[in-house]
């Protein structure tokens, strides 16, 4: 089951659509989507986040929790908005087309991939484009 909550002000409209996509890219990845929860929040909620669990006093678009099993992927991705946007001006794109990377960056995650070293997070940048090709708005 895919959940979306919010912890901020934000909307997620057409919940059906991205719930699909995102089937299809666990589908694509030879993985079963269990139960995905992705928390929608602001920077001072997910900086939060970031001290308590992950002992890094940063900012970050995302974090993900992995919790699966075998070929079941199970989460938490929780997702700063404030960051999005953010990241959406700096690289001159827009909101919804960050906000799509940032929500397949997490499922990536849930499906094994990493983006620790360059040739990781080269991976990581060619599957999100691959993901955000196939969204159907």
């Amino acid at each position: 089951m895919i959940l979306f909550q919010t912890e901020t002000k934000f909307t997620l409209k057409n919940k059906r659509a991205y719930k699909v996509w995102i089937k299809q890219i666990a589908q694509h990845e030879s993985r079963r989507v269990g139960d995905i929860n992705y928390i929608f929040c602001d920077d001072d909620y997910l900086i939060e986040i970031n001290r308590q669990y992950l002992d890094h006093d940063t900012y970050t678009d995302i974090i993900t929790f992995d919790y699966g099993e075998g070929d079941t992927i199970h989460g938490d991705i929780f997702i700063s908005v404030e960051r999005v946007a953010e990241n959406a001006k700096e690289f001159s794109t827009t909101f919804s087309e960050e906000f799509l990377r940032v929500m397949a960056h997490g499922i990536l995650h849930l499906c094994g991939y990493k983006d620790k070293t360059k040739a990781e997070e080269k991976v990581m940048r060619r599957k999100e484009e691959e993901a955000m090709g196939v969204f159907q708005w």
